[in-house]
């Protein structure tokens, strides 16, 4: 049971022995508390405590709360995700991404992937010790990555910015997310993209052609077994996109599609997990899927693994893991990192009669993020071919995989 869930029945047990009116000796009643007065706002505060059995209890309370600390929010049933607004920032909650993902064409025909994620870690926790109010509560990350297919070259970028001042940040009153000159903004289903960083500059305006996609169950997307092993999770699974793309100072226009994710929770990964394998999948049937794989240390799969079908008119159904097969098809081994990842997979959903195989447009797509997330991954541009309800079809996506070069840890 997560630390927060104990906090809470320790204060409750608290609560309940000194405070609820008995008649046991040494028990408290509300004529141990007076109201406090009313602050400049004409607020009222909570009870003060008086009197022995009031200190005593301040005493106890006040003790229990200095060493516990303060802690995030955890993603449990009940909360209704509603748009634009749950695009905006969540502070609450300890880890939030957004990430958008697409495959872009030059007017020349030229195909690139690429890669633009925000990443916003809170350290409220962390900062129980210190005396004074801290200069800033929250890290921002930022990865951009772009894949040239024909060449198989793949460069990223990444920065990391604490949240003071104005050189990063996530607004909660509007969807504005930036890291120093990177930002995505919009409103419900149009985005802006803007990220440069020597010589590459991407900038993108997208339009959602369909309805947030909710995943899991109304949005909250279970991991693991326990309460709060979960993040609230939705997609925009099919994004209109152009705008323009520099390179060495040549500027050309592009075109496509992409997938937005975003993502928020405090309690994700159990001591047993060590990392995932994602896929967005979308087909020229204007279908998507939407598959994630937990691991675990021991190489099993994580039961709580899902996914989520997306039909042409938007209406989505929740895959559980026996609801489909990912099998491994090859492995590619990094040079730089070590790690030895999947790199071709065959995806089979029997009771819709798809099967797919997933290509890898080249192996080398891994990031090694050790100036900001300190996390070396794999996510690079693929492309599908297969079969859906018996008729060939082909698309495209992204996969990525963590947790391949060491245990993933946020």
């Amino acid at each position: 049971m997560s630390a927060d869930i104990n906090r809470r029945k320790l204060l409750s047990r608290l609560w309940r022995h000194f405070v609820i009116p008995s008649e046991r000796e040494g028990s408290f009643s509300k004529k141990d508390f007076s109201p406090s007065p009313r602050n400049d706002r004409g607020e009222e505060h909570s009870w003060l405590f008086h009197g022995r059995n009031g200190y005593l209890l301040a005493v106890v309370l006040g003790s229990y709360l200095i060493f516990s600390g303060f802690t995030y929010q955890l993603a449990l049933p009940g909360r209704k995700l509603s748009f634009p607004a749950n695009h905006y920032s969540h502070p609450d909650f300890k880890t939030e991404w957004w990430y958008y993902t697409g495959h872009l064409t030059t007017e020349r025909g030229k195909r690139y992937g690429y890669q633009v994620t925000f990443f916003r870690f809170g350290v409220r926790d962390r900062q129980t010790e210190l005396k004074e109010k801290p200069l800033f509560t929250e890290l921002y990350m930022a990865h951009f990555a772009l894949s040239d297919i024909a060449a198989k070259k793949f460069i990223y970028r990444e920065r990391i910015n604490r949240g003071y001042g104005d050189r990063a940040g996530a607004a909660t009153d509007r969807y504005l997310v930036w890291n120093e000159d990177w930002k995505v903004e919009g409103e419900d289903k149009n985005h802006k993209i803007s990220v440069s960083d020597r010589g590459t500059t991407l900038q993108l305006t997208l339009k959602s052609l369909k309805p947030p996609v909710l995943h899991g169950q109304r949005g909250l997307s279970q991991k693991g077994e326990g309460e709060g092993r979960a993040s609230y999770y939705y997609s925009l699974t099919r994004m209109q996109s152009e705008g323009d793309l520099t390179i060495g100072g040549k500027t050309e226009k592009v075109r496509g599609l992409s997938w937005m994710d975003h993502e928020f929770g405090s309690n994700q990964l159990g001591q047993d997990q060590v990392g995932w394998d994602w896929f967005s999948i979308q087909l020229d049937n204007q279908t998507e899927l939407m598959l994630y794989l937990m691991r675990r240390k021991n190489g099993s799969i994580d039961p709580y693994s899902s996914g989520t079908l997306v039909s042409a008119d938007g209406t989505t159904k929740h895959l559980k893991l026996n609801d489909y097969r990912v099998e491994v098809l090859d492995r590619w081994k990094s040079v730089k990192s070590g790690a030895n990842y999947p790199m071709k997979w065959k995806v089979a959903i029997p009771a819709e009669g798809i099967e797919l195989q997933i290509d890898p447009e080249f192996s080398d797509q891994e990031l090694i993020t050790n100036r900001s997330t300190r996390v070396t991954y794999w996510e690079g541009a693929v492309s599908l071919t297969g079969t859906f309800k018996s008729k060939p079809i082909v698309g495209q996506g992204y996969v990525e995989m963590t947790g391949y070069a060491g245990k993933l840890s946020f």
